[in-house]
């Protein structure tokens, strides 16, 4: 979409990768709205306690550090190597691009996208869909709705806590759709707000990434100081070590996760219980008693009385939000078919060593519509801040039909 005069720019999502879109449309004058369905960074701050792996200078970008250096000049930023929380992320750094002259305008928060179509056509209908505008319904925190439209939509809602499901084949284990609201799915604070409600009871965690490692650790933390404190541990994968480690990983914090959760798992240290090749077939919620948890492992069938159950088995995107639009998605991962193509084409790499598909690969039938961020990954947890910010770069060589134009070389 080469023309800008009068376009209209519409993004979902007021995290990262939303507010680093907003600012590269802002700084070109386009005219950019971008609507937030809670507070501002939403999602990071729900796990705001968690240090990244990855330092200041691979989640931030040349444009927001000089738009911030010139708009509060008494603002001090992190070092570029500076590890930090999600929390102070959030308050150095994404809550000061917020307020910037650029953006502090165009942001809507407490405003929830429901649902996004094209004007006069139904999703069935081809022919001539880019000459008329999307139309999307939009409900703001008073409950009331509306329609705005705009001609670029840019989906950056993410992927957190639309979580999976815990049974076998990917569906829900029995009992599990109604115990539901009693699950987590995120990574609480245990050692913080949430430390009384994990203190002296058993807990089940069920997963085989690095969020199931932190929730792990975590609580193997809280049980230094809570002796009754007890967490069974249980990873699909057949592997004694649950944890993937990557040879001279650059990323220390990610290496530190990794070697640590996999000691508690093969020591059974920490008041750790772990299982592997394991995976959940029934959750009979008892109340304030907690749940009976019925699982297979191995061949073995095994049950356990917990308190609580935390299930970090990764995350999927929310589809309904474009139903009504022409978005072709990998079958496998739900993430934007031709990313998922090239994506798969190098390889399963650690994702510091992936390059980007190159912006056609964000191109989809449905005309300029784009999604960006973790959620062009689907389920994939392959991602980096680093490279969605590469994708703002590259979707707007197609917006403004500048094949060179790159905001972030060049600045400081």
């Amino acid at each position: 979409m080469a023309r800008q005069e009068a376009v209209r720019l519409a993004i979902l999502g007021a995290g990262p990768i939303g507010l680093e879109a907003a600012l590269y449309a802002a700084t070109l004058k386009l005219s950019v709205r971008v609507y937030e369905r809670g507070q501002l960074a939403d999602h990071v701050r729900q796990w705001g306690h968690v240090r990244l792996f990855t330092p200041f200078g691979m989640n931030s970008t040349p444009l927001g550090r000089a738009t911030l250096r010139a708009d509060q000049p008494r603002h001090k930023l992190p070092g570029d190597q500076e590890i930090l929380t999600g929390r102070e992320y959030v308050q150095t750094y994404l809550e000061r691009l917020a307020h910037t002259a650029l953006l502090q305008d165009v942001i809507e928060t407490e405003t929830t996208v429901l649902s996004v179509g094209r004007k006069g056509y139904l999703k069935e209908e081809t022919a001539g869909r880019a000459t008329q505008p999307f139309r999307l319904l939009l409900r703001d925190k008073k409950g009331q709705e509306r329609i705005e439209e705009a001609e670029l939509v840019l989906d950056c809602t993410g992927t957190y806590l639309n979580g999976r499901s815990l049974g076998d084949g990917g569906i829900p284990a029995i009992g599990e759709l109604s115990a539901r609201p009693q699950i987590a799915c995120g990574i609480d604070d245990i050692l913080g707000e949430k430390a009384s409600y994990y203190a002296d009871r058993t807990t089940l965690v069920v997963g085989g990434g690095f969020s199931a490692a932190t929730s792990v650790v975590l609580l193997a933390e809280l049980a230094k100081k809570h002796s009754s404190s007890w967490i069974v541990w249980l990873a699909r994968s057949p592997g004694t070590q649950p944890i993937k480690r990557f040879m001279n990983d650059p990323l220390r914090e990610r290496d530190h996760l990794a070697a640590k959760a996999n000691m508690l798992a093969t020591r059974g240290e920490g008041h750790v219980e772990f299982h592997a090749n394991a995976v959940v077939e029934s959750i009979q919620s008892l109340g304030k008693e907690g749940f009976e948890v019925h699982a297979r492992v191995g061949a073995s069938k095994k049950s356990w009385y917990v308190d609580r159950i935390i299930a970090n088995v990764g995350y999927e995107p929310d589809q309904q939000l474009y139903r009504e639009l022409h978005v072709h998605e990998c079958y496998a991962t739900f993430a934007p078919m031709k990313w998922a193509t090239a994506l798969a084409k190098q390889g399963n790499h650690d994702y510091l060593t992936v390059g980007s598909p190159g912006a056609m690969a964000l191109q989809h039938p449905e005309p300029n519509f784009y999604i960006l961020g973790v959620k062009s990954y689907g389920r994939s947890s392959q991602f980096l801040l680093k490279m969605g910010f590469k994708q703002i770069q590259e979707v707007f060589t197609l917006i403004t039909g500048k094949a060179s134009l790159d905001l972030y070389s060049g600045v400081r």
